[in-house]
């Protein structure tokens, strides 16, 4: 066993999974600033401080959901609304878990659950990509995940900040969490299942809401959509005419 001879050798040799861990995230840090920034500036907007925005990101660490739950609040919604949509919108996050215990067996539990807090759709991705490779470990990965999560945490911050100086609805800020989901439903439509998902979500949950009073439509129609399409069977041409062979991501 080699000792440290004062050099950094040793050092260097036990956080070589830094770099490649660092090397790994800031692909992912780039697209956070932007929309972290923007999810800052939307949160202030609806009556979170720059304090509050941070815990949030603390606790939460869930793009899609912050955006529901800030639009959530900005519609009056009530607490038990919002932690429900959340919790349907990160059910994904199990999945995503899953798969990654694969490669994560037989390490401890607490660093377990310092990794799970940190999996989210972008460090998901690059670390089983990393994963598959058979070059990667635990540490790394948790350098990805963590490396994303203060980056998330301080734009949203700085987001928050500086929405104090840009008056309400100015550059079209009041249409900005539309855009941004409608963006995020675009980039999950890989499939015609998931087109036919997203279709029926926004029928069910505009009726929903024409009937029954409340938010209550978000859940209702996610719910009701997902359960539907995939209670049908793959290659049914019932519903978009032809086989649909591509996978459900």
């Amino acid at each position: 066993m080699k000792r440290n001879t004062g050099d950094g050798t040793g050092l260097h040799q036990r956080l070589s999974w830094l770099r490649p861990g660092l090397h790994a995230a800031w692909p992912i840090c780039l697209g956070y600033i932007p929309i972290g920034l923007a999810f800052g500036v939307l949160a202030q907007k609806a009556g979170l401080n720059v304090l509050q925005i941070g815990l949030m990101s603390i606790l939460v660490f869930a793009g899609s959901s912050q955006f529901i739950a800030v639009s959530l609040l900005q519609s009056g919604a009530g607490a038990l609304a919002i932690i429900l949509t959340t919790f349907v919108v990160n059910l994904r996050h199990v999945l995503m878990s899953s798969a990654v215990s694969v490669f994560t067996g037989g390490s401890g539990k607490r660093i377990l659950a310092l990794f799970a807090y940190g999996v989210t759709d972008e460090s998901f991705a690059v670390n089983m990509a990393k994963f598959r490779e058979g070059s990667w470990g635990l540490r790394p990965a948790l350098v990805v995940n963590h490396t994303a999560n203060t980056v998330w945490i301080l734009s949203t911050m700085a987001g928050g900040l500086g929405g104090q100086f840009i008056p309400a609805g100015a550059f079209g800020i009041d249409y900005a969490l539309v855009a941004m989901f409608i963006i995020l439903l675009v980039m999950q439509i890989r499939s015609r299942r998931h087109l036919w998902a997203a279709v029926l979500a926004g029928i069910s949950a505009t009726l929903w809401s024409l009937w029954v009073p409340g938010n209550s439509y978000v859940i209702v129609g996610s719910v009701f959509a997902a359960s539907v399409v995939t209670a049908i069977p793959r290659n049914d041409r019932g519903v978009s005419g032809r086989s649909d062979q591509k996978p459900v991501n």
